[in-house]
C-alpha cells in the first residue's frame, strides 16, 4: 500500500514538473536556499582574478554537471555576464529559471545531442565580445565526468578560452544519481577552484581533438579530486549514467 502511494506521488509530482509556474516556485526556493547555504558558510575560492577578468569577455567555463549549486552565487557576486546551456526537457528548463534569477541567460539545447543549432547560437554570443558561456561538458545525461567535445569547437570557433571551474565542501550531500549532484548544508566550508584559462588554436585539426579533450578531461578530474580530498570526501566517479539508477 504504501510502496503504491509512494509511486503514485512521484507520478504525481513528474506531472506538475512540468508546468512552468511549478518551476517557478520551485526555482524561487532553490534560490533562497541557495543563498542562505552560501552566506552561513565560510569560503576559500582560488582563481578569482581569473574570474573577474572574464566576468564579461569571451570565455566558456567548463564544471561537472553534479558542481554547480555553489558556482551560482558565486558567478552572480562577480558580475558575471553570460549564458548557460540547457537542456531543453523540463528539468532543463526548470534549473535555467533558477540559473536566471543569478543573472544567467540561457541557450536550450545540448552540446553534444543536436548541437548544430547550439553550437551557432553559442558561437554568436562568444564572438559578440559581451558574453561568456557556461556549460558542463557531461551533460545533460552523462557519462559522469567525462568531457564531451562541445567545449573545443566554441573554443575553436571563436578564440574564446576554455576555463575549468569546480568546488566541494566540508558539509556534503552526493546525491544517488548519475552524476552525484553534490548539495551543501548551511554552515559548511566552500572550497572551489577557477582553473586557468585553455586556449585552442582556430587551426587546431579535429583529428587533434581527442589528445586535447582527454588533457581538460584529467584537469577537471584532478581539480574535484583534490577539492574533495581538503575535506577527506573523495567522491569522483567517472561513467555513470540515468541508465545506472
Amino acid at each position: 500500500m504504501k510502496k503504491s502511494v509512494k509511486k503514485s506521488l512521484r507520478r504525481f509530482f513528474r506531472f506538475i514538473y512540468g508546468w512552468g509556474l511549478v518551476q517557478w516556485i520551485l526555482a524561487v526556493i532553490y534560490y533562497v536556499l541557495i543563498w542562505f547555504v552560501y552566506f552561513t558558510s565560510e569560503k576559500h575560492i582560488t582563481g578569482m582574478h581569473i574570474l573577474k577578468k572574464y566576468n564579461r569577455r569571451p570565455a566558456i567555463f567548463v564544471f561537472w554537471h553534479g558542481r554547480t549549486m555553489m558556482l551560482s552565487p558565486i558567478i552572480f557576486l562577480n558580475h558575471v555576464r553570460g549564458y548557460a546551456i540547457a537542456d531543453s526537457r523540463k528539468d532543463g528548463r526548470a534549473i535555467a529559471k533558477m540559473e536566471k534569477l543569478f543573472g544567467l541567460k540561457t541557450i536550450y539545447g545540448s552540446s553534444t545531442a543536436g548541437g548544430v543549432s547550439v553550437l551557432k547560437k553559442g558561437v554568436k554570443v562568444l564572438n559578440s565580445g559581451k558574453y561568456c558561456l557556461a556549460l558542463s561538458p557531461d551533460g545533460p545525461r552523462g557519462p559522469s565526468m567525462r568531457f564531451h567535445d562541445g567545449a573545443l569547437y566554441f573554443a575553436k570557433m571563436t578564440g574564446a578560452p576554455i576555463i575549468p571551474v569546480c568546488y566541494s565542501s566540508s558539509r556534503p550531500w552526493f546525491q544517488n544519481r548519475w552524476d552525484r549532484y553534490l548539495l551543501t548544508k548551511p554552515f559548511s566550508i566552500i572550497a572551489g577552484s577557477v582553473g586557468k584559462p585553455i586556449f585552442i588554436d582556430k587551426k587546431t585539426k579535429i583529428e587533434d581533438f581527442e589528445k586535447i579533450r582527454k588533457n581538460l578531461e584529467d584537469i577537471m578530474v584532478n581539480q574535484a579530486y583534490n577539492l574533495d580530498k581538503k575535506f577527506t570526501k573523495f567522491r569522483v566517479e567517472q561513467d555513470l549514467t540515468p541508465e545506472n539508477f
